[in-house]
């Protein structure tokens, strides 16, 4: 008997290493700092505003791209923080997270025979994303400042690499600013460059900003969609998810001209519907957050970033510190593992830690053999129970 035949596409990727990571935590009773989820409490004004929606009946299907108090809160939020005036009624699409955001823009824009660039180190969605949209991903890759030595700061392309991989077949190229999992912010000089090339050869740049707001560094988060020119080819993926501690209520949006957001609101239409309307009520309240919230999220997220990176060095890693979002790359060549997966699966089965192996951001495993990634969005409890098990991978360097 013939076994029933599934696409080629998706044999192309395998499932979420991430996610897999966190179902090993939790069968080995493991401290979970693989997954990018904030292990604390969300603002009690964000969750009363949830619980308070539900309580109003608004229960039903809001408007498929978008209940309209959320697309106006997202449009005021652009002008407070941007000086950008965009139409909610034309340019925002809600959609059920970024994740959604990103597949469905990508879907809107590319066709088969396209070529999607997309930086390397990456989230590991973007490859897929580009695959079930019919086009195929081109890599470039950011190397840390000082490649030659683990621990060097930042992480950077080199523009001739970039602009050789754009041709006549580019539609659009993925940047993820503040970076997972490098950590790294793409400043105003090299969006500019890659804004050239956009511009050059008629290219959309699609841009996941979701940590826009977990920046480290003066002079902190730059919008693509801010530069000359940009506005009317960038489309600006954002969530409450990661700012608001609510990756599980699947709230994102993507804001583009006016013509490729009714692309994007097609394909969104039949791929989810719409977002959890109770949740969107909720959001809206979020977004008219004050500055100090905001300040205080930064200043959070820099000091368990500072404690992990001294846990991490501490024990044998060599980190590669982040200026932005909330994850710490590490290079493993102090311990002797054949390589990442046998380091991971080590730590998690042995230790009691939980982390990512570095092979699943890179389009060739091999390249990511010695790396290892680490969140630090957890509480301080859940970083003290990691560094109590982490002392006995010490004895190893």
């Amino acid at each position: 008997m013939t076994r029933p035949r599934t696409s080629a596409k998706a044999a192309r990727f395998t499932e979420s290493v991430i996610r897999e990571m966190t179902r090993l935590a939790l069968r080995h009773g493991a401290v979970n700092l693989s997954q990018g989820f904030p292990d604390f409490a969300a603002p009690q004004a964000v969750k009363d505003a949830a619980c308070e929606a539900i309580q109003a009946d608004i229960n039903q299907y809001a408007v498929t791209w978008g209940a309209k108090p959320l697309r106006d809160a997202i449009a005021a939020d652009q002008v407070r923080r941007h000086g950008r005036t965009i139409d909610p009624d034309a340019q925002v699409t809600v959609c059920c997270g970024s994740t959604e955001a990103m597949v469905a823009t990508l879907m809107a824009i590319v066709d088969p025979g396209d070529e999607v660039i997309v930086f390397e180190p990456f989230y590991e969605n973007y490859g897929p994303d580009a695959v079930l949209s019919g086009a195929t991903p081109r890599f470039v890759r950011l190397r840390p400042a000082d490649s030659g030595a683990p621990g060097g700061a930042g992480w950077s392309f080199d523009p001739e690499e970039l602009g050789a991989a754009f041709n006549d077949r580019t539609r659009a190229i993925v940047i993820n600013t503040p970076n997972n999992p490098t950590g790294k912010v793409f400043t105003r000089d090299e969006l500019n460059v890659i804004a050239g090339l956009c511009r050059t050869w008629d290219v959309i740049a699609v841009t996941d900003e979701i940590y826009e707001h977990i920046v480290y560094a003066e002079p902190g988060h730059v919008s693509m969609a801010d530069l000359d020119g940009m506005a009317e080819r960038t489309v600006t993926i954002n969530s409450i998810s990661k700012t608001f501690s609510v990756t599980g209520w699947r709230v994102g949006w993507a804001i583009a001209p006016p013509d490729i957001t009714g692309a994007i609101r097609k394909v969104h239409d039949f791929l989810t519907v719409g977002a959890a309307a109770p949740l969107q009520a909720a959001a809206a309240l979020a977004l008219g957050t004050g500055d100090e919230y905001f300040r205080e999220l930064t200043s959070t997220y820099r000091r368990k970033r500072d404690r992990l990176m001294g846990i991490l060095g501490g024990v044998g890693f060599h980190c590669y510190e982040p200026q932005g979002a909330y994850y710490i790359m590490t290079d493993i060549e102090a311990f002797g593992f054949p390589d990442d997966v046998a380091l991971v699966r080590h730590l998690v089965t042995e230790i009691g830690v939980a982390a990512v192996p570095g092979s699943s951001f890179f389009s060739d495993p091999a390249d990511g053999r010695r790396h290892v990634r680490f969140c630090f969005c957890k509480k301080d409890e859940t970083l003290a129970a990691a560094e109590a098990r982490l002392t006995s991978l010490a004895a190893r360097v």
